[in-house]
């Protein structure tokens, strides 16, 4: 039976390259999967997965109109997998669309994403995910500044901390930092140097 799956993780915890990978293994064995990304995230071009170690590949993007259901429903070929990066910029209607692709159509959909924004709170697209996925998995990174694993994402601007502002920035390491709680709190401390907390 198919279940929802919901990867989440901060960035830089390699959730674009392994949807890429997974992608890859369907498509080795003949097994041909439906690649999604939020129409949103544009650093490397609507409707384009990129891994920050330079991989890419064009795919479907998902904009606030597009009826999820409706559009792996239409596919004229077995699909294997639907994939779905950048999940966070989901809508709530996206994530039940996905619920009736496992239920309905009987298709695995796998949803990589941010859990918390950088002023920690959830994203739409995540709470629902959270809400509905049959399975939930951490994907892990560490802190930018130290050795403890980043469950924060730090807005950076001009080489300041930003904690206020619209939710959707989009950006990479020139505005985003995986950090632990405690860098989060106290960035000013944090000179890449401390290593014992």
């Amino acid at each position: 039976m198919a279940q929802l799956f919901f990867k989440y993780g901060a960035m830089n915890s390699g959730k674009s390259i392994d949807i890429l990978k997974v992608a890859h293994n369907y498509e080795e064995q003949g097994k041909p999967v439906e690649l999604l990304t939020s129409g949103v995230d544009t650093r490397a071009g609507q409707g384009v997965i990129a891994s920050r170690i330079g991989l890419k590949r064009r795919v479907t993007p998902v904009m606030k109109d597009t009826d999820l259901f409706e559009l792996v429903k239409a596919v004229d070929h077995p699909l294997y997998c639907v994939l779905v990066d950048e999940a966070q910029f989901l809508t709530k209607r996206h994530v039940l669309q996905l619920t009736k692709v496992v239920d309905e159509l009987d298709i695995p959909v796998m949803a990589y994403g941010l859990k918390n924004d950088f002023k920690n709170e959830l994203f739409e697209g995540t709470k629902y995910l959270l809400i509905y996925a049959d399975k939930i998995e951490e994907m892990k990174t560490i802190c930018w500044f130290c050795k403890h694993k980043a469950i924060m994402n730090l807005r950076i601007h001009d080489g300041k901390p930003v904690y206020e502002g619209e939710q959707v920035q989009i950006g990479g390491n020139e505005s985003y930092y995986p950090v632990c709680r405690y860098h989060y709190f106290h960035p000013a401390l944090s000179t890449g140097q401390e290593n014992d907390n």
